[in-house]
């Protein structure tokens, strides 16, 4: 059965909450899934190992319990993502969880690894990766992924600078399976408008840290609410690899957002002994201006498909710019 099989009649929205570092735990993927779509967190997340174990128990029989008890509505399913990078030591381990608890789909980032893929179709998961441009995106397909996550410019934390136009419509020309886009989306139009340009599913990020389940200081949840697109910088100071932060975060942390100068080459390190050297400075993308208010998943996802369904109603009705005999003059 392929991805999008798999999840036929089971989203109320074409959506996926984005795995967020350190913020996305069991209480927001859940709350995420019991509203009708596809959450997700880091397996790294979860500190010690012990504790992945035994969060996707919990993730599980909270789902299960909800579907028993709302067989009208069941639960959408859940992902994990999984950084596969070569500086990730606990990779092995947390793949093998992965597989015990059957984790329904995948979400690997920075690296393509065959045997990762191939792990996770042994029990009947499936594997979207994420990518920046078209060299990426090759490589994750030819190394067994299922889909495609399509990181844009304006996406938080680490994120391309390619705009989703283009890099949307270059792996449409070559690729016809499942892709989700990212690239500051957080209104209900804009998840709609990327199933228009050829998106299987809208990828939401920044909207979900301020949320009630989201494990985000209040301070953090704060910055997103009082923040416009304006307040976003893009820089590969913080990790190695090119990101979006929050200035005020930035400024807070001693460094002059406009004039942050970067890394030589990469310098990331996602492994057990890092340093966390800028634990307080915040990921966000350049939908923050879209976002008013810090309120429960379910009440942003309600929003989000109210939006949605009035964004389609308003195209069903038509353009009042375009003339619908422009193409019956031009055939004659």
């Amino acid at each position: 059965m392929t991805l999008l099989e798999s999840l036929k009649g089971r989203l109320r929205l074409p959506l996926i909450g984005s795995p967020l570092f350190i913020i996305s735990v069991p209480d927001l993927v859940v709350a995420q899934c019991t509203s009708g779509i596809i959450g997700s967190m880091p397996s790294l997340n979860a500190r010690p190992i012990e504790q992945l174990d035994e969060w996707l128990a919990e993730i599980r029989d909270r789902l299960a319990a909800h579907d028993a008890a709302h067989p009208d509505r069941p639960s959408a399913p859940f992902a994990i993502n999984l950084i596969v990078h070569r500086s990730n030591d606990r990779l092995e381990q947390d793949l093998a969880l992965c597989v015990k608890h059957k984790v329904p789909l995948i979400i690997t980032s920075l690296g393509a690894r065959p045997e990762v893929n191939e792990a996770i179709h042994a029990y009947g998961g499936h594997v979207i990766h994420d990518v920046i441009n078209q060299t990426f995106a090759h490589k994750a397909v030819e190394k067994g992924a299922d889909g495609l996550v399509l990181v844009a410019a304006g996406a938080g934390g680490h994120a391309g600078a390619q705009s989703p136009f283009a890099l949307l419509q270059e792996t449409r020309a070559w690729y016809d399976g499942p892709i989700a886009l990212s690239g500051a989306i957080a209104h209900g139009r804009s998840i709609l408008a990327a199933e228009a340009m050829g998106a299987d599913f809208a990828y939401m990020g920044s909207a979900f840290i301020a949320t009630g389940e989201a494990r985000a200081v209040e301070d953090y949840k704060r910055m997103i609410v009082e923040s416009s697109a304006q307040d976003i910088v893009y820089t590969n100071l913080i990790t190695g690899v090119h990101g979006n932060y929050l200035k005020p975060s930035l400024r807070r942390a001693g460094l002059d957002p406009d004039n942050l100068g970067g890394q030589e080459g990469s310098q990331m390190n996602f492994g057990t002994d890092r340093k966390r050297k800028w634990k307080d400075i915040w990921g966000a993308g350049q939908s923050v201006g879209g976002i008013g208010a810090v309120v429960p998943t379910a009440a942003l996802v309600d929003r989000l498909a109210a939006e949605y369904a009035a964004a389609r109603a308003r195209l069903g009705a038509g353009s009042a710019l375009v003339n619908p005999g422009w193409g019956r003059r031009a055939a004659a």
